[in-house]
């Protein structure tokens, strides 16, 4: 028997592609999401600039990577573009390039030149007037007397691809945006873009991605690296890393965790060090784990509800990196702003940062570790108690030896350390009644 013939149904071009406007990017996300394009194409350089023009300003992002032919462009201005990503792409479901941007914007338009030998650039446009009449997905081409300056001028002497947002509509926020409120407000967000891009870009522009050294200016200005681990620090105690293997729905990783605490804030080697360290969101928010994937960041502190931000605490900071294959099992959205750490592992993890905790909340109240740390529960059969807390070359601090806490004799706790070990302890469905319960003592 014939299958019944099915009948497809387009989406509204003019709703649908106004209701991916609001998939939650801010704009130093956005600009990040098209900044992970750049490092795809193997660019070496990304130059964003930011023009205030009033009602014609725009936002640039340019870079020298390979650039793209006519067909490879038209591709991958489609939402949902058909591609294959390799192992370690930044890339994921091919909707990054245009949902960023038309968040922040009403008109995208995307050049690129690939052939060193001629000068030819290929340009597309989306526009959401031109959607709104026509109800159609469908991308203007800039024909080459219609390609201005801004898009002309980096692919001048380059071969690479530029990414240009008109009518600022969502970055701007005024109807029509002239005066002084306008130009402060657009000076303020390229104040955050240049924090973020340096906190999430950190290890492509410390050169620590193999092959993918990155330099990104922003108005011309380089932007810096933010090490959230402070590894340039004396006194910053680099623990040894776990490894846990990981399993979902049949494909297999493994995940990498790599424990730090800062130094005390009179052992840091300047003042200025330390208020540099306190980083984009300041010392309590940015504790916790740093989750990369690919070598980029996803996430930037936070405890993923293992545990609540604490100023005794403030101290550590735990990067935890995978692969792209374990997207699924981190749960990583569209925008690549949310993730979520395995179930599997979530207990491994929890166990994993006590000693972590513990070592962090000593060196901020200034104790002289009684012993080293606990063994760390882990999947890892490398992983030991010795080597768990071997201190790297570049802390300077006396070795932390082995450390096991006695039950044999009693110990005098902190609230915190009580909390900490009572959700350590606690199972899975006790774990929320144990925090609501700290929750309200704290409040009293």
């Amino acid at each position: 028997m014939a299958a019944a013939k099915g009948h497809e149904l387009i989406p509204s071009a003019k709703r649908l592609i106004r209701s991916l406007r609001d998939m939650g990017y801010d704009f130093p996300q956005a600009v990040a999401d098209v900044v992970d394009n750049s490092i795809e194409a193997r660019s070496t350089v990304v130059a964003i600039d930011v023009e205030f023009e009033g009602d014609d300003s725009w936002v640039r992002i340019a870079d020298n990577g390979r650039g793209m032919k006519p067909e490879r462009l038209r591709e991958a201005m489609r939402y949902g573009a058909d591609r294959e990503y390799a192992k370690n792409d930044l890339g994921k479901f091919g909707l990054g390039l245009k949902t960023a941007s038309m968040s922040q914007c009403q008109r995208l338009s995307v050049a690129s030149r690939w052939n060193r030998k001629r000068s030819d650039i290929t340009a597309y446009t989306w526009d959401l007037e031109h959607i709104e009449k026509t109800n159609r997905w469908e991308i203007i081409p800039i024909e080459r007397n219609g390609i201005g300056p801004a898009i002309r001028h980096p692919l001048r002497d380059s071969i690479g691809t530029v990414v240009l947002w008109q009518r600022l509509d969502r970055i701007l926020g005024y109807r029509h945006p002239y005066g002084e409120n306008a130009r402060k407000r657009l000076s303020q967000m390229c104040r955050e873009l240049e924090q973020h891009l340096g906190m999430v870009f950190q290890r492509f522009l410390l050169g620590e991605e193999p092959g993918k050294r990155l330099k990104i200016l922003l108005n011309g200005n380089e932007v810096r690296p933010w090490d959230a681990f402070c590894r340039t620090e004396p006194k910053t105690k680099k623990l040894h890393e776990i490894r846990l293997p990981l399993e979902y729905e049949g494909t297999h990783g493994e995940v990498l965790i790599q424990p730090f605490v800062l130094p005390h804030q009179d052992d840091f080697s300047s003042p200025e060090a330390f208020r540099s360290a306190s980083g984009p969101a300041n010392w309590n928010q940015q504790q916790g784990f740093y989750i990369f994937r690919a070598g980029r960041m996803i996430q930037s502190g936070g405890w993923s509800n293992l545990r609540a931000p604490d100023e005794h605490t403030k101290l550590a900071r735990i990067a935890i990196s995978f692969s792209p294959s374990l997207d699924e099992a981190f749960k990583i959205n569209v925008a690549k702003m949310r993730v979520q750490l395995p179930a599997q592992i979530r207990d491994t993890i929890r166990d994993a940062i006590i000693p972590v905790i513990k070592l962090a909340r000593e060196v901020y109240d200034r104790k002289t570790p009684k012993s080293a740390l606990p063994k760390t529960p882990s999947q890892s059969p490398e992983v030991t108690p010795d080597n768990l807390v071997s201190p790297q070359p570049f802390s300077d601090s006396p070795p932390v030896t082995s450390m096991r806490i006695s039950h044999a004799s009693p110990e005098l706790l902190t609230f915190d350390d009580w909390t900490a070990r009572v959700l350590a302890a606690a199972k899975p469905r006790e774990r929320g009644i144990v925090e609501a319960v700290v929750a309200r003592i704290k409040k009293q």
